[in-house]
């Protein structure tokens, strides 16, 4: 792939994105961490924030382009796999406190505690049990950040 003008105008944009509000913060490992997650067609997208004076602030940003194999997924378990694939993403931070898993899949507000008729989205609530999360269901508008990311490839 040649680098045109059309990749530098992103590579600037991206650059302002960075270094313009909300700021990437650092982590503080005595406050409680958020995780969301979100899933495309074509990506996943995390973002591990927590709140700081009242507004939550990003510490951390993830995406990941699915395989071909992914891309045949339903959609929810696309959104299920955002979350375990966010969840061991974050694992540094996230294995062995408390945190906030927000979704935009409705569905998945009951990942604890739902019998799911997929087998592989039982096999990963499974995986998930090492870790202590309450999961929160918030609106696809408020989850701007990784829906971006799962649409980057």
């Amino acid at each position: 792939m040649n680098w045109g003008d059309s990749q530098e105008r992103a590579y600037n944009s991206l650059k302002v994105a960075v270094t313009s509000k909300p700021v990437l913060q650092l982590p503080d490992v005595n406050k409680r961490f958020v995780l969301r997650t979100d899933a495309s067609d074509r990506g996943l997208g995390a973002a591990l924030m927590q709140e700081n004076e009242g507004t939550l602030f990003p510490v951390a940003y993830a995406s990941k382009k699915l395989t071909d194999r992914e891309r045949k997924y339903s959609v929810t378990e696309r959104e299920a796999l955002a979350i375990v694939w966010g969840v061991k993403k974050c694992s540094l931070y996230l294995y062995g406190t408390v945190f906030t898993l927000q979704t935009d899949h409705g569905a998945l507000q009951f990942l604890n505690a739902a019998k799911f008729d997929s087998p592989r989205i039982m096999r990963w609530a499974l995986a998930l049990q090492v870790y202590n999360f309450d999961v929160q269901y918030i609106k696809g508008s408020e989850n701007v950040g990784t829906d971006y990311l799962s649409k980057i490839e």
